[in-house]
This record gives structure tokens, sequence and C-alpha cells, in this order.
């Protein structure tokens, strides 16, 4: 079957011109839909945004062409098939995980039941039907290595303040990164130069290593060739690129920008696609930055929120206040004012709206505030008739406790509540009989 004619059949959508099964019918599809680009309208290196964009142009007229009454019930299936096809290609283009997935392994990746024949061979029937060898699209079986489609990315933790995630932050700074060598466009070698088959993995790419996996374990994997980098080639010292060396990548000084959006917080992934080291045939990872978040002295954050402790004396406890309570992460001064009436130690004062700020969005969370009431010193207290004036203006104790007897004892000012229940252990009986001086009796002969 030429290219022409199963572009006929797909679009004619007539399972009935078609001999094989159902099954594997829907797994052929799945499996040349995501490399054709005729389906979604892309090229084979199109980006996220492009994939979505091409993916809503296809989507919208399966849905209502071939889910409504105007297809015909001999028809169903094949619009059916086609739409879960759609579907499929859009879920793993989509997602860089599942994209790396399949250009290295094609559907079985995804699939755990193979509905189709076990003899036939996919890459087989893909090349008689399309021209096409490989499941990953790289136009060949040779015995080399399938190259990942992009590569590995770079994670750094990045450190931050309570300020700056509150506000946001910009900054700049030089990284260094492996980049393409444009004299010989990654080749390794000089113009016209041909290289010959790496001696170390006979041109596979990929050798046979020994990994540990425990003490006295190892295990056998398959690792990427060091003398050919994986290209299964090698180049002669006299025809190499003078400017890479043959490595086919130099070593290059960027300036890059590191946005930190405010209302961040830790452990979001702040992520400069592309930046990290470049390689021949590949797409280069990214950078990716995990926030940690530095400990502030007077905020502690809860999601959007924040708490704080504030001290008043008791004559604001009383009495009342008007003053500034905090400093804001942003300098503000958070200026309360409370009337008069008793606030006890430990209360909990909100202020909503005055807490974190929600990523593009202009809602922000709340601010708690813990009280505490700081009593005057002895030293305050002792001077002139301080006592006798706060006894008199002061409430007076409440009835008095009655009892016949009366016992009048000392206390420990500094106790520690740590110290309750712990003398249980000081009550466990002790047979003076059984044991003297801490060694056992033994019996009179």
């Amino acid at each position: 079957m030429h290219q022409a004619d199963c572009e006929q059949w797909r679009v004619q959508q007539k399972p009935s011109t078609c001999t094989v099964s159902t099954n594997f019918l829907y797994y052929i599809t799945l499996i040349f839909i995501p490399l054709c680009a005729e389906v979604l309208g892309i090229t084979r290196g199109a980006t996220k945004a492009e994939v979505k964009k091409a993916y809503h142009k296809v989507n919208t007229p399966a849905k209502g062409d071939y889910y409504t009454d105007k297809v015909g019930e001999n028809e169903r299936a094949a619009a059916d098939i086609k739409f879960k096809s759609i579907s499929k290609a859009y879920e793993i283009l989509s997602d860089n995980d599942k994209r790396d997935a399949y250009d290295t392994h094609g559907m079985a990746a995804f699939e755990t039941g193979n509905p189709m024949d076990a003899n036939v061979d996919v890459d087989d029937l893909l090349a008689q039907m399309f021209g096409m060898h490989g499941m990953n699209g790289s136009g060949g079986r040779g015995p080399g290595p399938r190259k990942p489609r992009k590569g590995q990315d770079e994670e750094h933790p990045y450190n931050v303040t309570l300020e700056e995630l509150y506000k946001g932050k910009t900054t700049k700074f030089a990284s260094k990164k492996n980049v393409i060598c444009k004299v010989c466009k990654g080749s390794g070698g000089k113009d016209k130069a041909k290289p010959k088959e790496c001696g170390s993995c006979h041109g596979r790419g990929m050798q046979q290593g020994l990994k540990a996996v425990g003490p006295g374990l190892v295990t056998q994997e398959t690792v990427i060739c060091n003398s050919c980098k994986g290209t299964g080639s090698v180049y002669r010292d006299k025809e190499r690129c003078k400017k890479c060396k043959g490595d086919r990548v130099v070593e290059e000084k960027k300036v890059l920008e590191l946005y930190i959006p405010r209302g961040s917080k830790k452990g979001d992934k702040i992520v400069l696609e592309g930046e990290a080291d470049q390689l021949p045939d590949q797409e280069p990872g990214d950078i990716v930055f995990n926030l940690v978040e530095t400990e502030h002295s007077t905020f502690q954050r809860a999601g959007q929120d924040l708490l704080a402790h504030i001290h008043i004396t008791l004559s604001e406890a009383l009495c009342g206040f008007s003053r500034i309570l905090v400093k804001h992460l942003d300098g503000r001064g958070i200026h309360v004012k409370r009337g008069h009436g008793p606030v006890k130690p430990g209360s909990l004062m909100k202020i909503a709206g005055e807490g974190m700020p929600h990523k593009k969005s202009d809602l922000r969370g709340d601010l708690y505030l813990i009280v505490s009431v700081d009593f005057p010193s002895s030293e305050w207290l002792n001077e002139g008739q301080r006592i006798e004036k706060l006894r008199d203006l002061l409430p007076k104790p409440g009835n008095p406790i009655h009892a016949e007897t009366v016992d009048e004892v000392d206390y420990e000012e500094k106790a520690d509540l740590d110290e309750f229940g712990a003398g249980e252990q000081g009550d466990q009986w002790e047979d003076e009989d059984d044991e003297q001086n801490g060694q056992p009796q033994c019996a009179q002969q």
C-alpha cells in the first residue's frame, strides 16, 4: 500500500476497504499518526505550543463530525479509531517524558497488551507502506544507537528569601555550557573527512558495562561508548576539527536571566528551556532551578498565609493600642488599632489579605499574629508605691477558699513541665531481702 493510498483510506474512514482486524487497524493508526506530519499539521520538531494548537485545530472537527448523527452506522468504528488516535498522538507529543519514550521505544512504551499479531514486524510494515524504517523515525535500522530526542536536564537548588518570594525576583547570571561546534557543524571532523568505525564499540555506539547494585552484586547494563560518545564512528587525529578537537561541541559563556514570579514557594521549579548542554542530533535539555526557601526571622509561611509573633505590654493588653505591630516583607509597617479590653496571652489576630500573593492573581493570603503579653519587671514594680497603686486599681481576688487545715509550703518559680509525671519511676518496690548493696545474696550452706 502506498502512502497516497493510505491517506485516501484514512480520509474516507471506511473499514470495509481494509481486510485487517479492527484491533490491528487501531494499533497501526496509533503508531503511524504521531509520525505523520499531516495528521496534526506539524513538523517532527514542533514545540509544545505548536502541538497543542494543532491538536485543538484537528480535534474540534473530529468531535463534531465523527460523534454526531451525521456519521453513518458503517463509519462509526473508523471514526472512533481516528478520534482515539488523535487523542493518543496529542497525549504523547505534549509530554516530554512520553515523547522521549516514544522516540526511543515506539508505541511499545505505552501498550501493556499488544493487540496485533505477534508475527507482524511493525518496522517492516511501516517500511513497506510509507518508506519509513524504525518506529523512532530515524530513517534507518542500522546498528547505531537510538538517540534520545532530548538531552539531560540540569537541576540546581536555588536559595531564595521570603522577601524575594513575596515581591518576585529577576536576576542575571553567567553560564557555561557546551554548544555545537560551528566550524564542523557538530560532525567532529574536517570538511569532506570521512569517519571510520569505532574500534571500541564496533560501530554500535553502545557498550556493555557492569554496575554495582549492592555489596558483591553487579548487574550488566548498556552504556554510551566513551571513545565515540555514542556516534559509532571516530575521526583520525589529523582529520579532526581544529576547533572542537573532534568533540563536536565547544564551551561557550552565556548570560541567562532567571525570573521568579511573586508568590512562588519552596519546591517550585524555574525552567530555562533549552539552556542545558547541546549535543548533535539532540534537542538540548533544560536548566531547572529548584527553589529552596531560607528561614525568616519574623514570618512563617503555610501555603499563601503568613504567621508572626508580636509582643504588647500589659498596659496595651488592658487599655488597647494603636501602633505598627510588624514590618512586612515589602518594608511596609502594618498598623493595628485596638480599643480597650483585655487581650489574653496567646490570642490570635487575623489580618485578611496581608499574606503571600497568589501567582498570576491579585489574590493574597492572610496574616496571622500570635500575641505575647510582656509583664513589667520586678524592678519596675518595686519603685515607689506602684505595687500598692496597682493593687488598688486592679480587680480584687474572688471569694477565698476555706479549709480546716492549712499548710504553708514553699515553691519553685523555675519549674519544668517536662518533669511532670517523671516521678512515677521512683514508686517501684525494692525487696531488701533479695538484693543488698546492688548484689544478690547467696544462701547459707
